[in-house]
C-alpha cells in the first residue's frame, strides 16, 4: 500500500510540530511528586508463589492496556525485523510490552537478592524531553507516561533510558492508520505507576500487593516524594544500607535499599548477562541538552523521512519472509 499525498502531509506537519517538543523541559522539581522505596533486605521474590505478587497485580490491572497487534505485521524500512512479543505474553522474568515489572534474581558473593524492576520515574526524565514525537509526558504526580495514541515506536526513549526500560510491540499504533506499510515500528510500553489510581489518591497495585502479602514487613513503600526520600536516606544511614536512585540519572522517584553495594550487584548482573543492569554511576544526558536535542531531532526526522522516501519510491526488491528480532 503506497502512502497517499494526504497522509504525507499529515506526517510532515506532525514532524514539524515535534521540533518544538525536543527542547528539554525543566522537570527537576519534585514538588507534589510521589515516591517509591523498594527494600531489598525484605523482598524474597515471592518464591513460594507461582508468580510474584507485584508482577501478577500489575498484569491483572494493566491487561486492558496491553497491545493487540495485527495478524500480518510488516517490517518497516529499512529494517527487515520487528519486535513482536504477542506470542510470548506469559513471560514474567523480564520486561515486555505485556509485563511492566519483573523480579530480577541475582547472586552476589553467595547472597541471593531479589530486585523488582520497572520504570524508575526519573525526576528529570530524558525520555520525556527527547522523544521526537512528544509521546511521553511527566505527570503532575511525578510519573512518566507513554501515550499509545502518539507513539511511533522509534525507541528513542529506550535508547536514552539508562536502564533501557521501555519495550516495543510491533503491529499497533499510528502506523496502522497513517502508514500500514510501516506498522513494524509499533508502540513503546512501560510502567506508568498506575496513573489512574494515583490520580485518585490510591496506591499503585504492585505496592498494594506487596503490603497485603508481607503486612508490616512489606518490601515496598509509596508516598509523598520528600517523605519517601527522607525515609530512604535515614534508613541507609541508620541501618548501614546502600541507597540507589538518589543521584542516578539526576535522581529518580524510585529508591532501592540494599544490604550490599550496588557496584557489586551490577557486576553480578553483568556476569549473568542480564538485559537490565544497575550501574552506580548514571549521568543524566540532559546535562548537555542542546547536543542531544540536535542528535535526536536528526535521528527522529531522519528515520521518518527515510520511511516516507521508501513509501514514495518503493524498492523493486520484495520482502517475502519476516525475521523477528531476537529477544
Amino acid at each position: 500500500m503506497n502512502i497517499t499525498r494526504r497522509n504525507f502531509l499529515k506526517i510532515a506537519s506532525s514532524l514539524a510540530l515535534s521540533a518544538t517538543i525536543l527542547i528539554p523541559k525543566n522537570s527537576s522539581s519534585s514538588h507534589g511528586y510521589y515516591g517509591t522505596l523498594i527494600d531489598l533486605t525484605r523482598c524474597d521474590g515471592c518464591t513460594d508463589e507461582p508468580v510474584p505478587k507485584c508482577v501478577q497485580a500489575c498484569r491483572d490491572h494493566n491487561r486492558k492496556k496491553f497491545p493487540e497487534p495485527v495478524a500480518n505485521i510488516q517490517p518497516y524500512w529499512p529494517h527487515t525485523f520487528y519486535e513482536d512479543w504477542s506470542k510470548k505474553r506469559d513471560i514474567i522474568n523480564t520486561l515486555t510490552p505485556y509485563n511492566w515489572i519483573f523480579v530480577q534474581k541475582v547472586s552476589v558473593n553467595g547472597t541471593q537478592l531479589f530486585i523488582p524492576r520497572r520504570c524508575m520515574h526519573c525526576i528529570n526524565p530524558p525520555c520525556v524531553s527527547l522523544c521526537p514525537f512528544g509521546a511521553l509526558s511527566k505527570e503532575t504526580y511525578g510519573n512518566t507516561v507513554i501515550s499509545d495514541k502518539l507513539c511511533f515506536g522509534g525507541a528513542k526513549c529506550r535508547d536514552v533510558c539508562p536502564w533501557h526500560i521501555p519495550q516495543r510491540q510491533a503491529g499497533v499504533g499510528l502506523y496502522l492508520k497513517m502508514m500500514p506499510k510501516f506498522a513494524g515500528g509499533g508502540v513503546m510500553y512501560k510502567c506508568d505507576l498506575c496513573a489512574e489510581r494515583i490520580a485518585e489518591g490510591k496506591t499503585p497495585v504492585c505496592i498494594l500487593a506487596c503490603e497485603q502479602r508481607l503486612k508490616t514487613k512489606t518490601a515496598m513503600f509509596f508516598g509523598e516524594y520528600t517523605n519517601i526520600a527522607s525515609m530512604a536516606s535515614s534508613r541507609a544511614v541508620n541501618e548501614h544500607l546502600y541507597l540507589y536512585g538518589e543521584t542516578q540519572n539526576g535522581g529518580t522517584s524510585t529508591f532501592y535499599l540494599s544490604p550490599l553495594p550496588f557496584d557489586a550487584i551490577n557486576r553480578a548482573l553483568v556476569l549473568q548477562k542480564e538485559r537490565f543492569q544497575m550501574a552506580s554511576h548514571v549521568p543524566n544526558p540532559l546535562e548537555k541538552p542542546h547536543r542531544l536535542a540536535q542528535y535526536f531531532l536528526l535521528g527522529g526526522f531522519g528515520a521518518a523521512f527515510a520511511g516516507i522516501v521508501s513509501a514514495l519510491c518503493p524498492s523493486k526488491k520484495k520482502i517475502t519472509t519476516y525475521e523477528h528480532k531476537k529477544t
